[in-house]
């Protein structure tokens, strides 16, 4: 059975599109693009215009909302084809969930149509230059005076914040709070006086698509745009949406991953060494084996957490799962891409040299694979077992 036999006939056909829009459209023109970081308009635009960005987005809203079994498909399609795409989305339907789930309707009439058609893109905003992974530990504070909030402080790694108009902005808005996270709120900002997109960071991969340092000085937001309307909740509420994240980070893994194993099997039937297409050593069958068996394992542990999620499941264990295998299996499989492809895998010519670049963000991204293994043995203990 075919993966995609996994859903329904329209959304098989979703699926499909993606496929051959990436096909067709995103591999003639992505090493031009990621050699010289461009940023791919064009092929953005496309993605808008299929409706990608409302993948998560109800039709009341004008959005053409798939099941998340659906959306991890369509988002290892894009990935397949440039991880950037993926990621230029990611933020995007994090911010969309985030507002299904806790905004209010003001906010959801206000941002959810737009961001539906991509019209307004939307990213989120929690990294500082030093605190990491250890969101409680964030200084950007947002202060209450009469009008609504004054935002101080600095985040980074942002991705897509320079082409954004919408930022979930977490933040502190009661520093004394005990425990810390319950003085943490979100805070959906647009760009304006105040905030400053510093610097674009330079990166090893993920070329194309910006990753930014945000400078928020006496930035003002008015009262309302608490995400919720109410303080104090801003924590247990992106908590909530990197659920949605880590799955999404997950299907970039897999679609590097399958388009690292797709190249090396091509190469490997091709090109021939001793008399014979190099497969058939068993050193580099070896590798073709291993790469297929950890990808296949890495899809349905991402399926797993989809399927759970779609079920009203908590699935923070279940995401961080599916981040970790999958990240750390398509690093695996992109070295061993470069291995079966020899010194052409050292190449800038091949693809596999990308692949290779890229994947390191998947293990760092979105919480590292160090806080996830917290999140899994947590969960585990608080959960009384795997299967309890």
């Amino acid at each position: 059975m075919s993966t995609v036999d996994i859903l329904d006939e329209q959304e098989r056909l979703v699926v499909e599109t993606v496929r051959d829009f990436v096909d067709k459209d995103v591999k003639p023109v992505v090493a031009e693009l990621e050699h010289a970081n461009t940023y791919p308009e064009s092929l953005i635009d496309q993605m808008k215009e299929m409706g990608v960005f409302g993948l998560t987005i109800p039709e009341e809203y004008g959005g053409t909302s798939v099941s998340t079994p659906c959306y991890v498909l369509v988002t290892e399609e894009l990935a397949r084809g440039w991880m950037s795409l993926a990621g230029a989305m990611g933020g995007h339907t994090v911010v969309s969930k985030l507002l299904l789930h806790f905004g209010t309707d003001e906010q959801k009439n206000r941002y959810l149509p737009k961001m539906a058609t991509g019209e307004i893109r939307a990213t989120m905003a929690l990294t500082e230059p030093g605190g990491g992974s250890d969101l409680q530990a964030m200084t950007t504070q947002a202060h209450r005076d009469e009008t609504g909030y004054v935002v101080n402080g600095t985040k980074t790694w942002i991705t897509n914040s320079r082409r954004s108009q919408l930022i979930a902005l977490l933040c502190k808005t009661d520093p004394a709070a005990d425990p810390a996270h319950k003085g943490i709120s979100i805070l959906l900002a647009e760009h304006g006086p105040g905030l400053t997109v510093s610097r674009d960071l330079p990166k090893l991969g993920y070329k194309g698509v910006e990753s930014c340092e945000l400078s928020f000085a006496d930035y003002r937001a008015p009262a309302d745009a608490i995400l919720g309307g109410t303080e104090g909740r801003g924590f247990a509420q992106m908590m909530k949406g990197l659920e949605t994240g880590r799955i999404q980070v997950a299907c970039r893994a897999l679609g590097v991953g399958r388009a690292a194993l797709e190249d090396a099997l091509a190469y490997s039937q091709d090109r021939e060494s001793f008399g014979k297409p190099i497969w058939k050593h068993q050193s580099v069958g070896n590798y073709l084996a291993d790469m297929a068996t950890k990808l296949t394992a890495a899809r349905q542990l991402t399926l797993h957490a989809a399927h759970e999620a779609d079920a009203g499941r908590r699935v923070d264990m279940e995401a961080g799962m599916a981040k970790l295998y999958a990240s750390e299996a398509a690093m695996e499989i992109a070295l061993n891409a470069v291995r079966v492809h020899g010194g052409y895998g050292y190449s800038t010519e091949f693809d596999v040299e990308r692949y290779f670049r890229d994947a390191p963000l998947m293990i760092v991204g979105e919480g590292t694979n160090e806080i996830q293994r917290n999140v899994i043995a947590s969960q585990l203990v608080a959960r009384g077992g795997l299967d309890a």
